[in-house]
């Protein structure tokens, strides 16, 4: 039993779903299945099987204000240890103002677009996980679904002056469902569920790792083949795997684990989502602080140099020492903003006459920029670490008569790429690795790809990136489908030890 359906009465949900269990609140709140001992659930756990700790409970009661049943069954669903829908905070949120202003910034272009056409200046729309009566709203259902993660839900949308807002937002439990919409709610349910990829009953899925990507992003860290490599290596440690992207924020606190598997920025949803994940106390990478601290130049500059890791000669530039540039480094020279990556916020000086003006344009970003001295190599060194272990080595190439292993037009996009070779790590010079791994290390435990160049004997860390790239016929093709399992068996080793954690 890993899905379990609680209302308040048995006939308030008539119909069965299959693989999915259906209790009253008074079962689940009194019944000592529900609250068996940790050392039961570790047992369940040794054979492979699920275990309560594990389960997936839908709180579909009616009562679910302050201290009513419903409220209970969410509260000690999260006590347990079980992923309930709705959580408690879930439940005391929609009695908040404040989010309803939060809806209203998420949600205004669709309302706008979905009812515009109406005549009235009222709207009820019911939501059946995330489906409703009308299919030309199914889009606003869904929102409404991924935003609040409430199952069964009622919105009502008012028009003044012009524009649709909402005017309240409020759970319904299974006995609120009209006669006459029942069997969409059973068929939106059952869709749900079986959305959730179908396991035999030997070796069910013990956890649910999400992972976040950007369909529409052109050069996303992980092609479709690598996604499908991770999504198999996971299924074979029995974690199912959904893709999600940034309209499932809301259903972060369903899953166990999360890996982003798109371009990370600190202003950006990937690092929204990675906050969540961490408050949830979700298995994550990229974490919030690994984010946060590999994407600004100027903090990497300094920590290496805090702790003597050789580095090309760098200098923190800002208004009032943009004169040392030229007699501490020469030229060519390097300027990146903070926040540079793929190439992108990084521009090669080679005149006089061309360095101050580069220098003004990216100090008006920011009070702080690095620039640092010009190292000429054919390749650059990529060491990919996890867990503090490395994962990967490979060359990067610079495409003909480029400097840079991304070669860009005027506008900032692509043109060309340097070749990938992936080197085993047995062949790989010693300082490499070594330096590599003291960078790394000094972020924290996450996934990072570290960028060095190497000069005669000589090794010089570039930077230090979260979230590096992992394509199909790249990164993996030394260790092969191995690099994928490697990656999930830390997951599942992180979310493991949460779970202990969780019931110490």
């Amino acid at each position: 039993m890993s899905i379990l359906i609680v209302v308040d009465e048995p006939e308030d949900w008539p119909l069965n779903i299959p693989d999915v269990r259906i209790v009253t609140a008074q079962t689940y709140l009194a019944g000592p299945a529900f609250s068996a001992d940790r050392t039961a659930g570790e047992d369940a756990d040794r054979a492979g099987s699920p275990t309560v700790h594990s389960l997936k409970l839908f709180n579909l009661c009616k009562s679910c204000h302050y201290q009513g049943s419903g409220y209970y069954v969410s509260l000690l669903a999260e006590a347990r240890g079980h992923k309930p829908m709705p959580k408690v905070g879930a439940i005391e949120d929609l009695q908040s103002r404040h989010l309803m202003r939060y809806l209203v910034e998420d949600l205004s272009a669709l309302m706008q677009r979905l009812l515009g056409p109406l005549e009235m200046d009222d709207f009820e729309i019911a939501s059946y996980f995330g489906r409703t009566t009308a299919k030309r709203y199914d889009p606003l259902s869904r929102q409404l679904f991924n935003l609040l993660q409430v199952p069964l839900l009622s919105a009502r949308l008012e028009r003044r002056h012009g524009q649709w807002s909402l005017r309240s937002v409020r759970a319904m439990g299974a006995s609120d469902i009209p006669p006459g919409d029942q069997k969409l709610a059973v068929l939106a349910a059952t869709e749900y569920f079986s959305g959730r990829r179908q396991w035999s009953r030997k070796h069910p899925p013990r956890f649910d790792l999400a992972i976040l990507h950007d369909p529409d992003n052109p050069e996303p860290p992980s092609n479709a083949k690598a996604l499908q490599k991770f999504r198999k290596a996971a299924e074979e440690l029995y974690m199912r795997v959904e893709f999600i992207t940034r309209t499932d924020i809301g259903r972060l606190p369903q899953f166990d684990a999360l890996f982003i598997r798109d371009t990370t920025f600190v202003h950006h949803y990937t690092y929204r989502f990675s906050r969540l994940a961490y408050a949830e106390r979700l298995a994550v990478i990229d974490d919030p602080d690994s984010i946060l601290k590999c994407n600004n130049k100027v903090y990497l500059a300094e920590l290496l140099a805090q702790h003597d890791i050789q580095t090309p000669k760098t200098l923190l530039v800002h208004k009032g020492n943009i004169a040392e540039i030229l007699p501490e480094l020469g030229l060519p020279c390097i300027l990146k903003q903070p926040d540079s990556s793929f190439s992108r916020g990084v521009v090669k000086v080679e005149t006089e006459a061309d360095l101050i003006p580069r220098v003004y344009e990216l100090l008006a970003k920011s009070v702080l920029i690095i620039a640092q001295e010009w190292l000429p190599t054919e390749f650059d060194w990529r060491v990919g670490i996890l867990d503090r272990q490395v994962l990967f080595v490979a060359r990067y190439y610079f495409p003909a008569g480029h400097w840079q292993i991304i070669k860009r037009d005027e506008q900032r996009r692509k043109l060309s790429e340097g070749v990938t070779e992936a080197i085993p790590i047995d062949q790989t010079p010693e300082g490499v690795v070594r330096i590599a791994l003291e960078s790394a290390n000094l972020i924290g435990d996450g996934f990072y790809g570290v960028d060095i160049k190497q000069v005669e004997n000589r090794c010089y860390v570039i930077e230090v990136n979260d979230n590096p790239n992992v394509d199909a016929g790249n990164e993996d093709a030394v260790l092969k489908d191995r690099l994928y399992r490697e990656v999930m068996s830390v997951f599942l080793r992180r979310i493991e030890a949460r779970k202990q954690e969780h019931f110490r």
